[in-house]
């Protein structure tokens, strides 16, 4: 039996999140700021994945962002808090 203890640098993927990762590159690939059909398609999934967030967080869907990686994550959270901690 193998036994994976480096969870800080990555964790292994669940294959049900595999699953739907894949199907999803597979069939829903445009660009959901579009306005032809692809990006329309990638739009709505993605405005549900906001719903489903939101629900699951008790926030509104407007309040969900997401972002391209941790760096980014980061960045928004630090200016968040620094705009609301600033005294101007």
């Amino acid at each position: 039996m193998r036994i994976y203890l480096d969870h800080n640098a990555t964790t292994p993927v669940d294959s049900t999140v595999v699953d739907t990762v894949s199907n999803v590159l597979r069939d829903c690939y445009g660009n959901a700021s579009s306005v032809h059909t692809f990006g329309q398609s990638a739009k709505a999934l993605l405005d549900d994945a906001r719903a489903s967030v939101a629900a699951l967080l008790g926030a509104q869907p407007a309040e969900i962002v997401f972002t391209g990686g941790g760096t980014e994550s980061d960045n928004l959270a630090i200016r968040g808090a620094a705009g609301v901690y600033s005294p101007n």
